[in-house]
Parts: C-alpha cells; sequence; structure tokens
C-alpha cells in the first residue's frame, strides 16, 4: 500500500494521477484527512481518486454545500469542511452516518477536523515545494489518532 511514504508530483496532471493510484488501494469504510494550503491540490487528487474510483461525473470541491456524493465502483463522499468552524454543524448533517462500510471518504481540510475522523483515517498532507511553484510534495500516513 502507499501508506507512510511520501510522493513528489511536478503538475496538476501529476497529482491527478497520484490520486488514481491512490484509488486502486482503497477499499470501502476507507477514511481520508486530506491536509494543506490553499491551492495545494486537495481536489485534484479527489478527482483523482474519483476517476480511479470510475466515477465518470464532474467532481468538484464542496466547498458552499459541504459534501458531494458520487456513485462509482465504489460510493465517494467528498467533504470540504475549511468553513466549519465547530463540528457540531457536521453532525447536524449525519456526519457518521457518511463513514460507513459502503463507501470511502474524502475530507478536505480534515486536519481541522481530525478528532472526530475514525481512528485509522488515511492522513495526506500536500505541501508547495518553496523553490518550484508546480512541485508538490505529498505525504501519506496511518497514525492512530484516537
Amino acid at each position: 500500500m502507499l501508506i507512510n511514504k511520501w510522493y513528489k508530483t511536478f503538475s496538476e496532471k501529476d497529482t491527478f494521477f497520484l490520486g488514481k493510484k491512490i484509488a486502486s488501494h482503497l477499499k470501502p469504510g476507507d477514511a481520508i484527512c486530506l491536509e494543506g494550503d490553499l491551492g495545494t491540490g486537495k481536489t485534484v487528487l479527489t478527482k483523482g481518486i474519483a476517476e480511479g474510483l470510475g466515477i465518470k461525473e464532474p467532481v468538484t470541491s464542496p466547498s458552499f454545500t459541504i459534501v458531494n456524493t458520487y456513485e462509482g465502483r465504489t460510493k465517494l463522499h467528498h467533504f470540504d469542511v475549511y468553513r466549519i468552524d465547530d463540528p457540531e454543524e457536521l453532525y447536524a448533517i449525519g456526519w457518521d452516518e457518511y463513514f460507513s462500510d459502503d463507501a470511502i471518504t474524502v475530507v478536505e481540510w480534515g486536519d481541522k477536523v481530525l478528532n472526530i475522523m475514525p481512528a485509522d483515517t488515511i492522513c495526506i498532507k500536500i505541501t508547495k515545494d518553496e523553490r518550484n511553484p508546480d512541485r508538490r510534495i505529498i505525504n501519506i500516513e496511518r497514525p492512530n489518532i484516537k
């Protein structure tokens, strides 16, 4: 598996294809926390994961809707919690129900709510390389957070 490894991507296209590669290792019930500054490629990576799961419809960041659900070989729940100030807002929309054995759940800005994510969440941190604005360093871990 790709856990406890880091990768470098050199373009948006590379980041997308890494997402597809990640998807090939995921199984229903997996949860992913995406961490990274604005513009680092969290949504691009999620689009790659979606394509890798056989999702055909366009994937967009759910910045204002909080969550989008897509159907493919495996259902994908895609959260963006950037605008969430209180985890209670997530519980109000059925947060726990999105982490089920029949879906993969990706949470952009998940580091804001890591304490309410499943204990076996896969954490993916994306950082820009200061020397090359197109290069990303992507670290994938599965720490025990509880």
